[in-house]
């Protein structure tokens, strides 16, 4: 599949989007917290990898592909965000205008698991980006530390070090009873099809977790 894939081959390439897109969806969520965003990242994270393909190694054809579109897609959601950063400012700049009602929370159930991503949000958004990113491929993408490495381009020991910061901080946060959303550009989950009580579902979660 990987020569396949290098070769440019539409086929496997199709057959690689398939196999994948929820995968790449779900992370792209984790990390922007925002459903159009998820979006966004999960098409450019293949388009990219399209563009890639000629770095592709093809050396060990067992090796799953997936880390190595995890790692594009961590890099396109950074990007992503800081594009929202900068449009933000921009906009705060300019004469408020009048506000008209949002219909996107009408299709947010867009992906099987959007329950357990909901529940994830509040925790996720209490940690630093470089340990969300660790956290959402080890624990909910299950990738194993040498594949998460891969995925963003660091040592295994950043991983493992990472991880583990990431798991004490959620487990002090729980302890101490503090575990409340910290980034304003956190997305909270829509009243259609969602989760009723967010806080008390991530706080279990991150007790799970941080065991």
């Amino acid at each position: 599949m990987r020569a396949r894939l290098r070769a440019g081959d539409p086929d496997t390439f199709r057959e690689l989007f398939n196999e994948h897109i929820r995968s790449v969806y779900n992370h792209a969520f984790r990390l922007t917290g925002n459903w159009s965003s998820a979006e966004d990242v999960a098409s450019l994270t293949f388009l990219e990898a399209w563009r890639l393909r000629d770095r592709l190694d093809v050396g060990d054809e067992s090796r799953s592909l997936r880390p190595w579109l995890l790692g594009i897609a961590t890099n396109v959601a950074r990007n992503v965000r800081r594009s929202a950063r900068r449009y933000g400012n921009a906009l705060a700049r300019l004469p408020q205008a009048e506000v008209e009602p949002d219909i996107a929370e009408e299709i947010t159930t867009r992906i099987d698991e959007r329950e357990r991503l909901a529940e994830a949000m509040t925790a996720l958004a209490a940690l630093r980006k470089p340990e969300r990113e660790v956290l959402s491929l080890c624990v909910f993408s299950k990738l194993d530390y040498s594949e998460a490495a891969e995925a963003l381009g660091v040592p295994i020991g950043t991983v493992r070090s990472r991880l583990s910061r990431a798991r004490k901080k959620l487990a002090k946060l729980v302890a101490a009873g503090t575990l409340q959303p910290t980034d304003e550009n956190w997305e909270r989950p829509s009243r259609h099809g969602q989760i009723t009580d967010d806080r008390t579902n991530a706080v279990r979660l991150a007790q799970e977790i941080a065991q």
